[in-house]
């Protein structure tokens, strides 16, 4: 591993060039990561969502179908992620006042955490909120996308 400020980089080799990170030799564990964020809309926005009148249709069922697929795509999007086998993807998205809270749950059996599947179904999501409700409110901001936990145990 390249060493930086106190800091042992595991994506970087010797010579200071990306790598994949070798987890051939870990063992394969029970690994749930959970993420959220959201997506800022305003009070006329709102206001359609309730109405269920805007020009795209109903957002939340689209957009949280986006998420799920983008969890499976996670390695295809991020170079240096591990090409998991996933075995449940979980988004909730809630439309609460003048926001989308956005959630996703990622489960697997493997030798790596999730936590990058969880983060890239609650981002995918989100934006594609954004393209559904872009034709309304062009002042919509995305913040907040974090991991909540993640943990790992050994199989069941």
């Amino acid at each position: 591993m390249k060493e930086g400020i106190g800091v042992k980089f595991s994506h970087i080799n010797q010579q200071g060039k990306a790598r994949m990170v070798d987890i051939s030799e870990k063992s394969s564990m029970r690994r749930i990561a959970i993420a959220e964020g959201k997506l800022l809309i305003s009070p006329e926005t709102y206001n359609y969502l309730c109405q269920s009148n805007l020009p795209k249709g109903a957002p939340i069922e689209v957009a949280r179908l986006a998420g799920i697929q983008a969890a499976k795509q996670t390695s295809q999007l991020i170079p240096l992620c591990h090409n998991l086998s996933l075995d449940w993807v979980d988004v909730q998205i809630e439309l609460c006042e003048y926001e989308f809270k956005i959630r996703s749950e990622v489960r697997c059996r493997w030798a790596t955490g999730v936590e990058m599947e969880a983060m890239t179904a609650v981002s995918v999501a989100a934006l594609t909120l954004y393209d559904m409700c872009k034709a309304v409110d062009k002042s919509m901001v995305i913040e907040g996308i974090t991991v909540l936990s993640k943990e790992k145990t050994e199989k069941q």
